[in-house]
């Protein structure tokens, strides 16, 4: 390929994404990492067409990725590679460094943040330390009801399914999960030849009992933030079992899609509940069905 359209850290704020066109190898390493904030990493389109190039690849989040295949014919590319990442909801690099500093009393120091598979979030600092905060005790009631826009939170598809290959963490336990779609996915994992060591991904733990707690969270909270009405000196004892007897592997990936797919249905529903018919695709309330969640009269699109 000619070129990579991604996102790489802005010069001035290295939380800040910038869309970029990568041409040379050795220029991706600075795209390396984590970004929040809002980043027109489509409209680099535009400068691919003047540039002339022809075969392109594109690493993006689902919604960037629904608009490039909206418009790909547009593009006239002898070839497009779709790279998707699972998406973990977006929100303003304004409102992420609030989140920071809520996580550490020297928030300009952390170089690196995820969001990890064993229900805690790891913090990297510029001095080498590392610091891992379970899910349980992120300040979330300290953040605005506002904090992910609607868009986020009435997302269905987290796991990109319309990219070539998607690469994430969701259904790993520790490596990386790779969903292989079509054929041009199998030629992008094809390059990568012995460095490529993959194995089926494990599943255990039960979900049932997350995703019920989350949606009665989600329904108390009336449109802000997920509420967790458990007592203080109960959350270290469940963020010490969570890791060990929670949902893991491919359990904990359908974890996550039927808690965004019971946001999804909840949220629209308080806040825009005409657009439930035309948002909410026949799987996601199949998906719910086990938690009581079903289509009332005019959240469904008549058949045929």
């Amino acid at each position: 390929m000619e070129a990579v359209l991604t996102v790489a850290p802005d010069p001035e704020d290295r939380w800040k994404p910038r869309p970029v066109i990568v041409t040379r190898a050795q220029d991706m390493a600075g795209c390396r990492g984590m970004r929040m904030g809002y980043a027109p990493l489509v409209a680099l389109m535009e400068e691919v067409a003047a540039r002339g190039l022809k075969k392109v690849a594109l690493i993006g989040i689902p919604c960037q990725v629904y608009a490039v295949r909206a418009l790909e014919e547009e593009f006239r590319l002898d070839k497009l590679y779709v790279i998707g990442t699972p998406c973990s909801d977006n929100t303003t690099t304004e409102n992420f460094h609030t989140f920071l500093a809520l996580l550490d009393e020297a928030p300009e120091t952390i170089s690196y943040l995820e969001f990890r598979a064993d229900f805690r979030v790891e913090l990297r600092f510029d001095d080498g330390r590392k610091k891992l905060i379970p899910f349980l005790s992120l300040p979330i009631s300290k953040l605005p009801r506002d904090f992910f826009p609607l868009t986020c939170r009435t997302c269905v598809d987290y796991t990109n399914a319309l990219s070539d290959l998607t690469v994430g963490y969701m259904a790993g336990e520790g490596d990386q999960w790779l969903i292989v779609r079509n054929e041009r996915g199998e030629e992008l994992v094809a390059l990568l030849g012995d460095e490529l060591v993959a194995s089926p991904p494990g599943s255990s733990g039960k979900r049932a009992p997350h995703v019920a707690a989350f949606i009665t969270n989600v329904e108390r909270a009336a449109g802000g933030l997920p509420l967790r009405s458990m007592p203080n000196w109960v959350r270290p004892l469940v963020s010490f079992l969570q890791p060990r007897i929670g949902p893991k592997g491919l359990e904990f990936a359908r974890t996550r899609l039927e808690m965004k797919a019971a946001e999804t249905v909840i949220h629209l529903r308080r806040e825009q509940p005409g657009k439930i018919k035309n948002m909410v695709p026949a799987h996601v309330w199949r998906l719910l069905e086990a938690y009581g969640l079903r289509p009332a009269e005019g959240e469904q699109k008549e058949p045929g």
